[in-house]
C-alpha cells in the first residue's frame, strides 16, 4: 500500500535576501539557504526553486522589492508551489503584504523551525515550550488573519463599547501565554529540586551541546547504551535525555543531551526552551560536539558559543568534541587542550574523551575501607549521604567499603584503613 503522505508533499519556493544594511548573521547566504532546504525536508516539504536577492536594504513593504516579488509569483504559478519560505525574519506587515501579492502562504525561517519543533516534541514539557513559542510568534501576526476586524462581539445585554474579534483573540492568546508560562515555572521548580539533590549527592552534570545534527544523540548512545533515535536530520532531539555514565571506578557523572542549536534560532524558542537549556548554566562541564566533516564547522561553533553565552553558561568549563573525525578532510585533526577528536559512530577516540572528562571532573575520590566502632554506628547514615557506599559487613566493627572524597576521608581520620593524619576526624 502506498503512503499517501509521501505522494503529496508541500512544495515551496525558498527566498533569501542579502542586504548591505542588515547585520551579517541576519543575511541569507548560500549555506543558510541550503540549511533552509534541509529544514523544509525535515518538516516534510520539498524545495522546488531558490531565489536570492541582493539589495542595499530590505524593502519596507515586500522585503525583496516589487520586481523580485513578481519573479517569485511567476515561479509559484509555473511550479505549482503551495508556499514561499523566507530565510530571513519577516515583520508581520511584510508577511501579510507578501501573502496578498503571492496568493500563497508565506512563512519565514522562524515559522518553519516552530513547525518542526511542534512535530518533534514528545514530552509534556517539550510540548509546553513549543506551544508557548508558537503563541508568542502568533500574537503580533493576528491582524492579517482576520478580515472581520470591525465585527462587534456580544448580544443583548453585552452591547456597549464592545470589543473587536481581534481584541478578543489577543486577550485569549495572552491568557494562554500566561498559563503556559506558569506551567513552565512549575517545571523549573521541579528541575531546581532535582538539581539540589544532585548537588547534595555531589554527582557532576555533563551537558552535551552543539549545532543541530552534529551527532550529540549518537555520542550519548555510544557512551551510555541509551537507545535515543539518532537520525541524520535536523532537530531530531528536542526533549532532554539524562543518563548515568561511569567514567572510572571512582567517578560517575550524569550526562544530558540537549536540543541542537542553529543559526537564526527564533528568539521565542530560546526563551521558551530556557526551562530545559538552563541545565547548561548549572552543568559542571559542557561537551561541545562539533561536526568536523562540515565545511561550515567554524561558523556553527560561533553560533553555539553565542547561544551558550546568552544562556549564562559561558563560564562553564567546556571540552570541544570534534565528531565525525573519520570524515575529516584536513591534514591535521583539531587538537590541543580541551579538544578531542572522535567518531561517535565508530567509537574512535572515546577513551580519550572519557579521560578528558575524568581529568576535568576528578574530585580525588578513592575507594577505601572504613572500620566504624559500633558506638559510632551513626556515622554510617552520614556516609550514605556523603559518599558512595558499596559494601557493609558487621563483624568486630562495622566495615564499610565506600568511594569517598578527600574531604570525607580527612574527616573520618583514623577510622579509614591506612589513614595518615591530615584533618581532625568527624565529631559525633
Amino acid at each position: 500500500m502506498t503512503d499517501t503522505t509521501q505522494e503529496r508533499r508541500d512544495r515551496a519556493v525558498l527566498v533569501g535576501l542579502d542586504a548591505f544594511s542588515l547585520p551579517r548573521e541576519e543575511n541569507a547566504t548560500e549555506e543558510s539557504m541550503e540549511e533552509l532546504a534541509a529544514l523544509l525536508e525535515t518538516a516534510g516539504g520539498e524545495s522546488v526553486a531558490t531565489v536570492m536577492q541582493s539589495k542595499d536594504s530590505p524593502d519596507p513593504r515586500t522585503f525583496i522589492g516589487e520586481g523580485k516579488v513578481a519573479e517569485v509569483k511567476e515561479l509559484v504559478h509555473s511550479l505549482g508551489a503551495d508556499m514561499v519560505i523566507f530565510d530571513n525574519a519577516l515583520s508581520p506587515s511584510q508577511q501579510r503584504a507578501l501573502s496578498g501579492d503571492l496568493k500563497v502562504a508565506v512563512l519565514d525561517r522562524s515559522a518553519l523551525i516552530l513547525d518542526i519543533f511542534a512535530q518533534r516534541a514528545r514530552t509534556r514539557e517539550g510540548r509546553l515550550q513549543v506551544e508557548l513559542a508558537q503563541y508568542q510568534y502568533l500574537l503580533p501576526r493576528l491582524t492579517g488573519m482576520w478580515t472581520h476586524l470591525e465585527r462587534q462581539e456580544g448580544a443583548i445585554g453585552t452591547r456597549g463599547p464592545g470589543e473587536t474579534q481581534l481584541e478578543t483573540d489577543r486577550r485569549h492568546i495572552r491568557r494562554k501565554i500566561s498559563k503556559l508560562e506558569g506551567e513552565l515555572k512549575d517545571v523549573r521548580r521541579v528541575r531546581a529540586t532535582q538539581r539540589e539533590r544532585r548537588i547534595k549527592n555531589e554527582v557532576p552534570v555533563v551537558a552535551i551541546v552543539g549545532y543541530t545534527n552534529a551527532g550529540k544523540s549518537t555520542l550519548l548512545n555510544k557512551l551510555t547504551g541509551a537507545a535515543i533515535p539518532a537520525n541524520n536530520r535536523l532537530f531530531d532531539t528536542l526533549d532532554t535525555t539524562t543518563r548515568t555514565l561511569e567514567i572510572s571506578d571512582t567517578c560517575t557523572v550524569l550526562l544530558s543531551d540537549t536540543v541542537g542549536f542553529i543559526r537564526k534560532l527564533p528568539h521565542h524558542l530560546v526563551e521558551a526552551f530556557k526551562a530545559t537549556l538552563e541545565e547548561l548554566e548549572y552543568a559542571d562541564l559542557l561537551l561541545h560536539v562539533i561536526d568536523a566533516s562540515s565545511p561550515q564547522w567554524r561558523e556553527q561553533v560561533a553560533v553555539v558559543d553565542q547561544l551558550i553565552g546568552e544562556l549564562g553558561a559561558s563560564q562553564t568549563p567546556c571540552i570541544q568534541v570534534f565528531n565525525k573525525c573519520d570524515l575529516w578532510t584536513g591534514e591535521i585533526r583539531p587538537h590541543g587542550e580541551d579538544k578531542v577528536s572522535i567518531s561517535a559512530r565508530t567509537g574512535e577516540g572515546l577513551d580519550q574523551l572519557l579521560r578528558a572528562i575524568g581529568d576535568r571532573l576528578d574530585t580525588g575520590a578513592r575507594r577505601v575501607t572504613i572500620h566504624l566502632p559500633y558506638d559510632r554506628g551513626g556515622l554510617l547514615d552520614r556516609l550514605y549521604q556523603e559518599a558512595k557506599v558499596e559494601q557493609v559487613d558487621y563483624s568486630e566493627t562495622i566495615d564499610v567499603v565506600a568511594v569517598c572524597t578527600p574531604k570525607v576521608i580527612g574527616q573520618l581520620g583514623p577510622l579509614v584503613e591506612g589513614w595518615k593524619p591530615h584533618k581532625e576526624p568527624w565529631e559525633e
